[in-house]
């Protein structure tokens, strides 16, 4: 399976004309943003019917760049092949918009880019995806050409994508991040805060937020409420991160890295993240300014050290059963594994009395505690050397147990250095102007939809 990053910083274009009256009355100063400022009557009677934006073709011309229906249906199809699950007409309909409010970002950024003398060659997108091809997914680039072009795409629509990314990063590298500061006090600041929170929870969230209004507040919740159904039934969330969320976490897959819940800075999300457990779905979750989903990774203590990054040497013995067996003799032979494994006195001995019961053995000394199965882990972790989990499969295939051979326990951890917290810092606030930065050009540019 392959994953495709997709910027999803959202865009959307006014496509309603307004008739103008004549008025003698003159504007003074300048108005405050929202409803109030147009003075908008509650009761509203188009002119012209809206066209429904579901129904609306896919192709646009940006500045004179064209987008095409063949380049909305090469990305979609990229997105499509990372889905476990087959999506319904009515989500693939919104994907091809979203799709295209990222097309649309991309070509800005990428003008944008030669507007300032900064274009991205079609050399440095050619190596550029060969790295990706030999790095990223272990490919040729002969064999992620063919990948891509039978999954229904095209490597011209993965070299569009890394050219925006490429223009874009250096537009920030150029015009944002010179102008970025964070004061060593700040840094200083947030040391003296994390050695006070020294045990306390940190939490690993994933964010998929959605902006909305009191215009479209229904619209988006709904939306929302059809994404958490999507995830739910098994959609990737790094991917629908990566497509829907307006969050400058989108290009990471939602993934907010580790926090403390004071930082979300949103007593809603706060209170709910507390309560959740790793692999947790919350959501949608109503906010100032729109709804998020919340995916609980993972959580640890600051400083202390996290027992499932415990490394253990484990043995799995198992017994598997002749298709066609009976259900009673399954059952007597799956006692008879049971007791023998009961009688094993430790990993010594456990390979000749496995043999002796007809069962296999399999050894790993290098796998983490956080790597196993989360209903293992809490076993795991309060097990003894020479213990064995409690039997676990299937009557009809065969059963298995896992003995611990032994155990190396962590170390505490350190926690992040001043130089880890000022990075961190920087990108939040670089995060910041480039969310304004393109919601410029999108308000400057000529954008025709066909």
């Amino acid at each position: 399976m392959i994953v495709f990053a997709t910027k999803v910083l959202k865009y959307s274009a006014a496509a309603i004309g307004a008739l103008s009256l004549a008025s003698t009355a003159q504007a003074q100063g300048v108005q405050v943003a929202g409803s109030d400022a147009f003075n908008l009557p509650d009761d509203i009677s188009f002119i012209v019917e809206p066209t429904d934006p579901n129904v609306r073709r896919a192709t646009a011309r940006v500045n004179g760049n064209i987008i095409t229906g063949t380049d909305v249906d090469h990305r979609v199809a990229l997105i499509l092949s990372a889905q476990e699950t087959e999506l319904p007409e009515e989500e693939i309909q919104r994907l091809r918009l979203q799709v295209l409010r990222n097309l649309i970002d991309e070509t800005l950024q990428v003008q944008e880019a030669a507007a300032q003398d900064m274009e991205v060659t079609a050399e440095e997108v050619d190596a550029a995806y060969e790295r990706f091809a030999r790095e990223g997914r272990g490919m040729s680039v002969e064999e992620l050409d063919a990948y891509l072009t039978s999954i229904g795409s095209s490597p011209r629509s993965i070299k569009r994508q890394i050219q925006g990314e490429l223009a874009w990063d250096r537009l920030l590298r150029r015009n944002v991040q010179p102008f970025v500061n964070v004061s060593e006090g700040e840094v200083n600041e947030l040391v003296e805060r994390l050695n006070a929170s020294r045990g306390t929870t940190e939490y690993r969230l994933g964010e998929i937020y959605l902006a909305a209004n009191s215009a479209n507040r229904d619209q988006v919740l709904a939306n929302a409420n059809q994404i958490i159904e999507q995830l739910r039934a098994g959609g990737s969330f790094v991917a629908y991160a990566r497509q829907y969320s307006q969050a400058s976490s989108a290009i990471v897959g939602g993934d907010l890295g580790w926090i403390r819940l004071e930082q979300l800075q949103q007593p809603t999300l706060e209170a709910a993240a507390a309560q959740m457990q790793p692999g947790q779905l919350v959501g949608p979750l109503e906010i100032p300014g729109g709804f998020s989903i919340l995916l609980m990774i993972d959580q640890r203590q600051i400083g202390m050290a996290d027992p499932r990054d415990a490394v253990l040497s484990l043995k799995q013995i198992s017994i598997t059963f002749p298709e066609g067996i009976s259900q009673a003799e399954a059952e007597e032979r799956g006692a008879a594994f049971v007791e023998a494994v009961e009688s094993m006195n430790g990993c010594g001995d456990a390979n000749l009395r496995a043999a002796a019961i007809g069962a296999q053995t399999v050894d790993n000394d290098q796998i983490q505690v956080r790597q196993l199965p989360e209903a293992l882990q809490n076993v795991m972790l309060q097990m003894n050397v020479g213990q064995t989990t409690p039997p676990f499969g299937d009557l009809s295939e065969g059963i298995r147990v896992l003995m611990l051979c032994g155990r190396d326990d962590p170390e505490e951890t350190q926690g992040p250095n001043t130089d880890q917290i000022m990075a961190q810092l920087e990108d939040e606030r670089v995060n910041r102007r480039a969310q304004r930065y393109l919601r410029d050009l999108r308000r400057d540019a000529v954008i025709e939809y066909d």
